[in-house]
C-alpha cells in the first residue's frame, strides 16, 4: 500500500512513492547489488546495456525465489556518474510499468570502474 502524505513533506515525484507498507508478507527477498554483468561477468558497452542487463540479471535472480518485479517494494541504485540518473529512471520505470516503490540513487565509486551502475532490491511475497 503507497503512502505518499501530501502535506508536512514535500511532494514525491511521479517515479517513486515515499512509502510502501507490506502487510502479511509470508517472505522477504534482498537482493545484493546488481551489476551490468552478462553471464560471462563481462560488463555491458554502455550505460543503456548495462541497465538491460541489470534489470535482466534481477528478473532472473526473482525467478529463482519464485518472484517477480512485481514483489519488488525497495530499490536502491549506485551510480558512477549524476548524469546517468535519467537513463536510471527510464529503465526502472520500464521494468516496473505503472508500480511506484520507494527508490533511492546514490552516486558512488563502484568496485570496478566498468561497472556504471549498481541496483540492489527487496521484494516481498
Amino acid at each position: 500500500m503507497p503512502h505518499n502524505p501530501t502535506e508536512g513533506v514535500y511532494p514525491a515525484t511521479d517515479d517513486y512513492v515515499h512509502a510502501l507498507e507490506v502487510r502479511d508478507a509470508g517472505r522477504l527477498l534482498f537482493v545484493s547489488g546488481t551489476m551490468g554483468l552478462d553471464p560471462a561477468g563481462k560488463p555491458g558497452t554502455g550505460l543503456q546495456e548495462q541497465l538491460e542487463l541489470i534489470w535482466s540479471n534481477i528478473r532472473v535472480i526473482l525467478a529463482s525465489a519464485g518472484m517477480t518485479v512485481d514483489n519488488i517494494v525497495r530499490l536502491t541504485s549506485y551510480l558512477r556518474d549524476p548524469v546517468y540518473a535519467e537513463a536510471n529512471a527510464t529503465a526502472r520505470a520500464a521494468a516496473l510499468g505503472a508500480r511506484r516503490i520507494p527508490t533511492t540513487a546514490i552516486v558512488a565509486t563502484t568496485l570496478d570502474s566498468d561497472w556504471l551502475v549498481e541496483i540492489e532490491a527487496i521484494a516481498a511475497g
